[in-house]
């Protein structure tokens, strides 16, 4: 009755380029910009069912670009199956066509006469279609990935130009966008695409007509004086100063944060070399890096031995046919930043560290949690507290904690803030200050960000966990705790921070009592803010961060699985130390055969004990056991219980797990044979005391009933 469907069309495979030309983009986001754009084009290409090849991004200070290598022509087509009403149904005795089977064709789009049937089991016939949906082209369905990938990319503050509505992070000047060498029509961000792109600002200012996807790497760099791929560019930069570094018999000082930023300032970069007066050498050498790499986004150059030179490199934008005018320039913009630093450094040693105590009384911390004078005894307080428990020096933890915030008043750390604590340091020590409380006070910003060196004193490690602790609990105080990507006051960071510190360093510490001091000592304590709740969320808050750093090892590396980590968590250890130790006993135990039976029995039990109405008591009334079963688990339970509350008291928690593990056949034997839920309710309630009994000598461990089993 019907013919075949005609078989899915293979699709052509070109490559596809978009292109956005715009006014300078901000240096410091470009890279995050280029990747979130070619992953949200990605994910939406495959979402549409567009198959493709490898994904190439590119990225200037004035484009962003996304290369789909081998993007399919078309979506795939899609056999089309569909059952119609019945034959009875479709056509009357007479055989003409009802109206049922009349809509059913105009429903799939064929006449009634060329739908084939089918039968089911019980041998009733029904009219069926079969055919093929053509899939999209690409080119018409690009226009609408490509705007909803511009939306998606992560830009905080987006900007208006000209008269029109649109928004992007910058102004947009041009739209390129093919697919194989056809222009894809479309109209984003107010501008019609077209198939030029432009080159170099002032070397190659001219339209450059891309003829196809795969020439415009190749093509921008030879006619447009553009390196336009961000990896290639940075490389480049890395080894143009490296080599110049080289022949001037010194090594560059490069770091990644400072490469990826001046990758994202340049278009063609070429490597240029200067100097300065010897005599700034005298100034502190994170002092001379500060003005040289964070102000003036300079390489910094130093000896064999690890001294700084009086040189630098500086990457133009530009090849010049006279490169000593910019060399010159470099030279002349450098020599007054450098002047100001070793003027604040005079001036700020004029004054003793500790003379400025006083002042801190009218630097604002926060506006509900008063000055940073305050917040200095808060932190003097904590950090006291710390040291005796971890065997710092007492005494000199107050006064590191009295001088850590006081280089906050002083000019160099006013011009260059990414110097505070550092700054601090060099001041304590030139005011005769003991060498650790010097110390301290640079170290108490430790770590700084993810991968950073952590504090290497004792000393140390108390000023800067009662640092991060006061943060915590004077933000979570406020109700300012972090909130999606919000975090305006770093408390992720401070969070990560405090476990590894905690964590690498091995510091015993009561994590729960530590957290309860640092809200008691926030001004708000006073005013009716629960600093026992505040402390209760800031434990789940670090908690959380330690979940995270656990579930992305690999169980080789000690990773664990979420309801391992929430067994644990359900008992809320009070010690860092001690989660970790309960943790990877638990993890052993569980991969035995015994901890899976005896998880699922723990499951059980909970959820008998859940469903009772039984107080929380758990005396056992030896004269209601009636069954063997329940007498030899309360033997074995009072048998256990001492040696397992020791071992738990010891923090031996495989020895206690495997104690408990002894109690596998008690248990399976006494589920098997005694029925708790009894009709007598004084055997039930003394069943159900039993189970409290056993499930409390789990729990002093861990809540095995989070386990799966």
């Amino acid at each position: 009755m019907s013919e075949p469907p005609p078989a899915p069309r293979r699709p052509e495979r070109r490559d596809f380029l978009i292109e956005l030309g715009t006014e300078e983009l901000p240096p410091q986001a470009l890279r995050t910009l280029e990747l979130a754009f070619a992953e949200q084009l990605r994910a939406r290409a495959h979402q549409a069912a567009l198959r493709f090849g490898e994904v190439e991004s590119f990225a200037t200070p004035r484009r962003l670009a996304v290369l789909l290598r081998r993007l399919a022509s078309h979506q795939p087509d899609q056999r089309i199956v569909r059952r119609g009403p019945s034959l009875r149904a479709s056509f009357d005795a007479a055989g003409i066509p009802t109206r049922a089977g009349l809509a059913f064709a105009h429903s799939v789009g064929v006449a009634l006469d060329t739908l084939g049937t089918e039968r089911d089991d019980k041998g009733n016939e029904y009219l069926r279609f079969e055919g093929l949906k053509p899939g999209a082209a690409a080119i018409s369905l690009l226009p609408a990935l490509v705007q909803q990938s511009l939306e998606a990319l992560p830009i905080p503050r987006r900007m208006r130009w000209g008269d029109a509505e649109t928004q992007f992070v910058r102004p947009v000047h041009w739209l390129l966008m093919l697919y194989g060498s056809q222009l894809v029509p479309a109209s984003i961000l107010g501008l019609h695409a077209g198939t030029s792109s432009f080159g170099h600002r002032f070397m190659a200012p001219g339209p450059l007509r891309i003829t196809s996807p795969g020439t415009y790497e190749r093509l921008l760099q030879r006619r447009g004086k553009v390196l336009a791929g961000f990896a290639a560019r940075s490389e480049t930069i890395r080894a143009q100063v490296a080599t110049l570094a080289a022949q001037l018999e010194g090594r560059a000082l490069i770091t990644e944060a400072l490469l990826e930023e001046v990758t994202a300032l340049v278009e063609w970069p070429v490597a240029i070399a200067g100097q300065f007066e010897a005599r700034f050498l005298s100034l502190p050498r994170e002092v001379l890096i500060a003005v040289l790499q964070h102000h003036q986004r300079y390489f910094a150059l130093e000896d064999s031995a690890g001294n700084l030179l009086p040189r630098f490199i500086t990457i133009s934008n530009i090849e010049s046919p006279m490169p000593e005018l910019i060399r010159a320039g470099n030279e002349r913009v450098v020599r007054p930043r450098l002047a100001d630093a070793e003027f604040f450094w005079q001036q700020d040693r004029r004054l003793p560290l500790a003379a400025r105590l006083s002042g801190l009384a009218a630097v604002t911390f926060q506006a509900q949690l008063g000055s940073q004078a305050e917040r200095a005894a808060r932190i003097e307080t904590l950090a006291a507290a710390i040291a005796a428990s971890i065997g710092a020096d007492v005494a000199a933890s107050r006064r590191a904690a009295q001088l850590c915030k006081c280089d906050l008043l002083t000019a160099m750390v006013g011009e260059f803030p990414e110097l505070q604590g550092i700054m601090g340091r060099y001041y304590a020590l030139a005011d005769g200050e003991a060498s650790a409380v010097a110390e301290a006070i640079r170290e108490h910003y430790l770590p700084r960000g993810a991968g950073d060196a952590l504090p290497a004193s004792a000393l140390g490690d108390a000023l800067a966990l009662a640092d991060k602790l006061d943060t915590l609990a004077g933000i979570f105080a406020i109700g300012q705790k972090p909130s999606g990507t919000r975090d305006p006051f770093g408390l992720r960071r401070a969070a990560i921070g405090i476990l590894r510190i905690v964590l690498e360093h091995r510091l015993e510490l009561d994590l729960a009592a530590l957290l309860e001091h640092a809200a008691s000592l926030q001004p708000l304590a006073d005013a009716g803010v629960s600093g026992a709740q505040s402390a209760v969320e800031i434990y789940d808050f670090l908690l959380e961060r330690l979940r995270a750093q656990y579930l992305e090892r690999a169980p080789e590396h000690g990773g664990v699985s979420t309801e391992l980590f929430d067994a644990v968590l359900a008992v809320r250890p009070r010690s860092l130390l001690d989660f970790e130790a309960r943790l990877a006993a638990l993890a052993r135990f569980i991969a035995r055969p015994e901890g899976l039976s005896l998880a699922a029995a723990n499951k059980r039990i909970a959820n008998i004990l859940k469903k009772s109405a039984l107080a929380t008591s758990q005396s056992v009334d030896l004269e209601r056991l009636r069954e063997e079963p329940e007498r030899a688990l309360q033997r074995a339970l009072e048998a256990l219980r001492a040696r397992v509350l020791a071992a738990t008291t010891e923090r031996r928690y495989t020895d206690a797990l495997e104690l408990l593990a002894t109690l596998k056949p008690t248990v399976d034997e006494f589920f098997d044979r005694v029925l708790v839920n009894d009709s007598d309710q004084g055997l039930r309630e003394n069943r159900l005391a039993l189970l409290l009994q056993l499930r409390a000598l789990f729990s002093g461990i861990a809540d095995l009933s989070r386990l799966p089993g």
